[in-house]
């Protein structure tokens, strides 16, 4: 029970993979009442915001800027904005800017209006320097489309944006201190826009020098839903690795959002780790200095914290001599990380003075112990407190120190650098008050000789100041990660806590309330790098005046919700498998017995995982021998992608298991639900309108042709999402039609006698209803990862009928085709056919399929189900 005590705890873990998803989970429950050691941050509260709010000081505007008739006609969905407010917006009308440019590329259905939090504070620090300095932000409207689920119109996005840029700096062309370049912030998938401008043939690197992008998903689409969107994804990041000595002018900070952030995961927020490009740099939010706060997908454009730090890295990078962006990339990196990563409590110095003197009548106080505290009320002097490091580091490795006092101005400051006292000169180290809690280690710094605490007066305040030198290894303990069903490991120890992730910047410090239970997930961002052996460690801060139980253990709900986490856009691919494997079930049912199984009975009897995970699980195996390879690749078949996130760390064949086991659940009581609601549906029906006789046609007709070509003209002309919903609801009109039908035949059998010849006609009609209804299951999912493309046609109507590219044109029309025949079939009609039993076993190997190569790609899905509907169809003929 030392005075200041600090504790290390390493997890280690045999793979990169298992330490993801097996989560650390501290619990410390305090002995005594009082907790007084800390950090500069507030308590992590879980599931609530930390950000606050910015406001605009005056109304804010938008003015529109004019673009070239020939870009206005080409993009007339989008727009070009210049942020303002009250008088400087009122200046601003006339366009004669003088400022440094920033332009502003909101995302995924993001709205142009979201630079104003930017733009804002930006204004109120130009104000603070009378504005020596100033940037004009400027926004551009996308008519808030929904790129990351239709990726047909990124390329469009672009092309606009790099029109834009050069419209923007014609702006300034006049000017004195005329930029040469545009900093952007993009946001969600702006920032993917943005990174896309360098593909460009005719785009010219050097009109961007600064990226920032908040919450963009860089590695790969969050629901991959048509190829427009991950081919996108593919020239974009190819284009970064191999012309990655082209970017070293271009500086690009990514900032996730951490835990807060349900829509994009922090993981896809980093930035691709290339030995070659050290101009980038990627960050969660929660590791921030001065923010620590996880931000959802929308508040981390509004987020107080975050975007005072981007304005002041903004003003901290502007060159003194040209008024604009330094063009010196590693000054912009060492603001970069000055805000963002280490942030030492003082204003940016790009060369600061070796030596200085130290100032003030203060009293200087020589401590040489190894523990020292020192309280202070309402003290009118200062002193300077000055700790001699010769004597300490034969027996210490570290020392600590810690404030007790809440008011932020009263944190420590770290600097390091030279001073002059009493005419002597000796490197020191010198501590103020902006963190509560500072640590170093003593090797860092093999110069110093001591280190100096100044407190200033304390006129009307209370504080506790206390520093300790330890030796690390007496504090440090090194544990494996707990097993999946451990009941915890115990540590009397004392503690407040920092889990470190050393390869990347996602640190989250949590802080204790006393008396209370305070929880610690340690859960990854990013897996641990190959090359790297460094562990994850959680420090833990503790106070002198309690004592601590820590439980060390792993929790199934935080293992769990991390797969659902990174593989949540897999979940389609599940479901339908499973619903697939229930249709070639019913099929092979109505084959063996001439009767349709019910879709929840058998979806119990078919769907297992067995089936379909070893399967894929060899070909995996397979695919790490080169023979295997290149095998593979002369068949031209697509890589398995369980392999590409086995490569990323991001998988293992329990994974695919659970996933399996969700997708099952879902499918089940979707299906409940599903036939809950068409039954609902019937009664109601029956209730207004009289059922008819449902009688029997050809497969094909005239009519059912003319149906066919029109929704064939309809998606060929228009949308092939919109051919589907009409065809879809035709189906679903028939189904009901038919459940009504039946409906009414049990009722009426119920209450009277019913002739044999009748009894045949109910059976047949409830084997082809249950089969219908599996078949409109089906169709419905196939409908919904449709949908994505329905919704921007609709928004972009009245600019252009046709929706080009269309991702579901082809296979729109094949399904228009195929579900015409089917709505009118029957078992009766299938169940003789020599077809039937290809059929019946078609399923499996299509689910197989679709698992292994529709995780990462959902648009492959609707080709699966098309291709054994397909043969449904022959059977009715064949």
């Amino acid at each position: 029970k030392s005075p200041l005590a600090l504790f290390r705890w390493s997890m280690a873990a045999a793979s990169g993979a298992f330490i993801w998803y097996m989560q650390g989970r501290v619990r410390a429950q305090p002995v005594c009442g009082f907790l007084r050691a800390g950090l500069a941050v507030p308590p992590e509260r879980c599931g609530e915001n930390r950000c606050s709010m910015t406001y605009m000081y005056e109304y804010p505007e938008y003015l529109k800027i004019k673009l070239p008739k020939k870009t206005a006609r080409r993009y007339p969905a989008y727009e070009l904005y210049l942020y303002g407010e009250g008088s400087y917006a009122e200046e601003n009308k006339n366009l004669l800017l003088t400022g440094i440019p920033v332009l502003f590329l909101p995302g995924n259905a993001g709205s142009y209006k979201q630079v104003r939090s930017l733009g804002s504070i930006a204004l109120r620090k130009a104000e603070d320097v009378d504005f020596k300095y100033h940037f004009n932000f400027f926004s551009v409207n996308f008519n808030e489309e929904l790129v990351a689920l239709y990726g047909g119109s990124l390329q469009r996005q672009t092309k606009f944006v790099h029109e834009c840029i050069k419209v923007i700096l014609k702006l300034y062309r006049d000017q004195e201190f005329a930029p040469s370049s545009v900093a952007i912030v993009g946001h969600s998938m702006g920032g993917l826009v943005a990174r896309a401008l360098l593909t460009l043939k005719n785009f010219k690197p050097e009109l961007i020098n600064l990226l920032i992008t908040q919450a963009t998903p860089h590695i790969a689409p969050v629901m991959p839903l048509d190829r427009y969107l991950t081919d996108f994804y593919t020239a974009v990041n190819s284009h970064w690795i191999l012309k990655a000595q082209d970017l070293r002018n271009l500086t690009t900070l990514s900032v996730a959002g951490g835990f807060r952030d349900y829509q994009v995961r922090s993981g896809l927020a980093f930035l691709p780790r290339l030995s070659q490009h050290d101009s980038a740099l990627s960050v969660v939010s929660s590791a921030v200095p001065k923010a620590w706060a996880s931000t959802d997908h929308l508040s981390i454009v509004w987020c107080k914290e975050l975007i005072l730090a981007t304005i002041r890295a903004f003003f901290d990078l502007i060159d003194e001599n040209t008024r604009q962006i330094t063009e010196d990339p590693k000054k912009r990196m060492s603001v970069l990380n000055h805000h963002f990563v280490r942030h030492p409590a003082k204003m940016f110095e790009e060369n600061p003075e070796a030596f200085t003197n130290l100032t003030g009548a203060f009293m200087w106080i020589t401590v040489k112990g190894s523990k020292w505290t020192y309280s202070v009320y309402n003290d009118s002097d200062g002193k300077y407190f000055v700790f001699p490091l010769a004597s300490h580091r034969k027996s210490y490795s570290h020392v600590y120190c810690e404030n007790s006092m809440l008011v932020r101005k009263y944190f420590f400051n770290v600097w390091t650098k030279g001073y002059v006292y009493n005419d002597s000169s000796f490197f020191l180290f010198l501590f103020s008050f902006l963190f509560k809690v500072v640590m170093l280690k003593l090797l860092d710094y093999p110069s110093l000789s001591h280190i100096v605490i100044q407190v200033p007066p304390a006129v009307g305040n209370k504080y506790t100041l206390g520093c300790e030198f330890f030796k690390e290894d007496s504090r440090t303990v090194q544990l494996p990660v707990t097993h999946l069903f451990s009941f915890g490991e115990y540590k009397r120890k004392p503690s407040v806590y920092r889990l470190h992730i050393p390869w990347s910047y996602e640190d989250s410090i949590t802080v204790a309330k006393v008396p209370s239970l305070a929880e610690v997930s340690a859960k990854l961002h990013i897996a641990q790098p190959h090359n790297d052996s460094s562990l994850p460690e959680l420090i833990i801060y503790s106070s002198p005046d309690c004592q601590y139980e820590v439980i060390l253990k792993t929790s199934l709900l935080q293992v769990l919700g991390q797969i659902v986490r990174f593989h949540a856009g897999a979940f389609p691919v599940y479901i339908v498998s499973n619903i697939l494997l229930t249709y070639g079930g019913q099929l092979s049912t109505l084959r063996s017995t001439g009767q349709c199984s019910d879709f929840s009975l058998e979806l119990v009897r078919t769907a297992k995982p067995y089936k379909v995970e070893p399967l894929i699980s060899i070909v995996v195996f397979l695919q790490g021998f080169n023979w295997f390879r290149e095998i593979w690749e002369s068949l031209s078949l697509p890589e398995v992608d369980a392999a590409v996130l086995s490569s990323q760390d991001a998988w293992f064949p329990l994974v695919s298991l659970i996933l399996f086991l969700f997708g099952t659940g879902i499918a089940y009581w979707s299906g409940v639900f599903f036939s809950a609601s068409l039954r609902l549906f019937s009664s109601l029906w029956l209730t207004l309108i009289r059922p008819t006789e449902l009688q029997k046609d050809k497969l094909i007709t005239p009519r059912r042709l003319c149906g066919m070509i029109s929704l064939a003209l309809v998606s060929w002309t228009t949308c092939g999402s919109f051919a589907v919903l009409i065809i879809y609801l035709q189906y679903l009109f028939k189904v009901l039609k038919c459940l009504t039908f039946c409906h009414s035949k049990e009722t009426s059998q119920n209450s009277s006698t019913h002739s044999p010849s009748n009894s045949k006609t109910l059976a047949e009609a409830v084997n082809s209803l249950k089969m219908h209804i599996t078949i409109l299951n089906l169709f419905t999912w196939i409908v919904l990862l449709n949908l994505p493309s329905l919704i921007y046609w609709l928004k972009n109507l009245r600019y252009n009928v046709r929706l080009d590219p269309d991702p579901c044109r082809s296979t729109a029309i094949i399904l228009v085709c195929i579900l015409e025949i089917l709505m009118s079939s029957s078992t009766s009609e299938v169940k003789s056919s020599k077809l039937l039993k290809i059929a019946a076993k078609v399923p499996l190997p299509l689910s197989v399929a679709m698992l292994a190569f529709g995780r990462m790609h959902l648009y492959r899905v609707p080709h699966f189900v098309t291709f054994s509907l397909l043969l449904h169809v022959l059977c009715c003929f064949v």
